[in-house]
């Protein structure tokens, strides 16, 4: 007579066999995005910032090899011994070290084929792991393997966002594909507001589900009363801005933010083409599909933390707090323009009234710096360096863009760059502290 299986054996075999379904998918789709690359662009690297298409997907092979696969698969052959140098990307505590970010495209070797047959050899091993791993490690596996999944997603993104940086340095703006759909030409929607009150709220991720370690722990932070646009802003609104003398008026701009576009001769947005005092019709964008007429109703993207900020001065008002942001989006449904949809590039508002675009279309700069939770420690071990050694100097973004994974985004995430960082999805709304 067959007895009954325990209760957490069914749940931990249903767990095993979806976490090797979402395996299998999201490494398959790392691939898909590179489909329409040809092999000359898969070596790119023409800013130090954008790795090329290669050493993406051989990275995110190598952490699945290195935290996963060499700890926990027996007799698991490693498929090249210098690939832990070679793909490693800023991991000390390995004790390989890694080659510089700035020279990634500097490698002809290994080839695209072998990276792929790196990827196949990878693969296979990872199933067998999901399938064979004694039950009384699988817990600590699963904890890996959901940064691995997370952290290949967080790469799929930069894939997107590094191709458009590649293709845009060159003078023939080439589409990565040339069949993405266009927004038809139209002006912004309405600026509206929505107003919240004083309240003590829950910052950060529960315990429960896949969060990042920068996202814990849940605290309580007080909210004085404030007033959040229930749109990102414009590239009309933004238009507004650069013929007012944006760009030249150093009034509103932090010292470190106008030394930056004096030094680097920013006069709008990267990725816009056009003269300060050129009108809207006159302006082009460089888009994955492509060089495109500027379009009013878009949000704009790609602005750094400086460019934000004076936009909002300019406008006399302010960057939410991260923690605005998060009590703003706590009721929304996580729902938007993200990466699945197939835009690759920011849409028009809809023409309803409430909160709109907290989630995909382009992330938010928000006014916190990056800094960690009350009660955070970092991970012991090299893992531990993945979030907490970048709590310094850099910004924190929220909801995510037209090239993050749907799946991927959730309202606790944290993501962060350098004030001076462009080459993301990056846009902003406006916030205003209520007297």
């Amino acid at each position: 007579m067959q007895q009954d299986r325990p209760a957490h054996k069914d749940h931990a075999d249903t767990d095993r066999l979806a976490m090797g379904r979402d395996f299998q998918r999201i490494r398959r789709f790392s691939e898909q995005l590179c489909e329409p690359l040809v092999i000359e662009d898969y070596g790119l690297q023409t800013v130090p910032e954008a790795s090329p298409p290669k050493w993406h997907l051989a990275h995110v092979t190598w952490f699945y090899e290195t935290f996963l696969l060499r700890p926990f698969l027996p007799d698991y052959p490693v498929f090249h011994p210098r690939f832990e140098y070679l793909f490693n990307s800023y991991y000390e505590q390995t004790g390989t070290g890694f080659w510089p970010r700035s020279e990634r495209g500097l490698l002809s070797r290994p080839t695209v084929s072998e990276v792929y047959d790196y990827r196949h050899h990878v693969d296979d091993a990872m199933e067998r792991l999901i399938a064979t791993c004694p039950s009384d490690v699988w817990p600590k596996v699963q904890m890996r393997l959901g940064i691995g999944l997370n952290h290949e997603q967080q790469h799929q993104e930069l894939l997107v966002t590094d191709i458009k940086r590649h293709f845009a340095h060159n003078p023939l703006r080439p589409a990565y594909r040339a069949d993405l759909p266009v927004a038809p030409i139209a002006s912004p929607a309405p600026l509206t507001w929505t107003q919240f009150d004083a309240e003590l709220i829950e910052l950060g991720a529960g315990p429960e589900g896949f969060a990042y370690d920068n996202e814990r722990p849940c605290h309580r932070v007080f909210l004085e009363p404030f007033s959040i646009a229930d749109r990102p802003v414009t590239n009309g609104e933004y238009l507004d801005f650069i013929a007012d003398g944006g760009y030249r008026n150093s009034a509103f701009w932090l010292s470190d933010g106008w030394a930056t576009i004096r030094r680097e001769g920013w006069s709008c947005p990267l990725y816009w083409e056009g003269q300060a005092d050129a009108t809207p019709d006159d302006w082009r964008i460089m888009t994955l599909g492509g060089m495109r007429p500027l379009n009013p109703a878009e949000p704009v993207c790609h602005l750094s933390y400086y460019e934000a900020d004076a936009f909002a001065t300019w406008a006399g008002k302010r960057l939410p707090t991260e923690a605005e942001w998060e009590r703003a989006a706590s009721d929304r449904p996580i729902a938007g323009n993200f990466v699945d949809d197939a835009w690759l590039h920011p849409r028009p508002a809809e023409k309803t009234d409430g909160l709109r675009q907290l989630f995909g279309d382009v992330w938010e700069w928000t006014g916190s710096a990056y800094l960690p939770y009350p009660g955070y420690r970092a991970p012991a071990g090299a893992l531990g360096e993945y979030n907490g050694k970048f709590m310094c100097n850099q910004m924190v973004l929220r909801g995510g863009s037209c090239a993050t994974s749907r799946d991927h985004a959730r309202l606790s995430y944290r993501n962060f760059f350098y004030p001076h960082e462009r080459w993301q999805f990056k846009g902003f709304r406006l916030a205003e502290t209520v007297q």
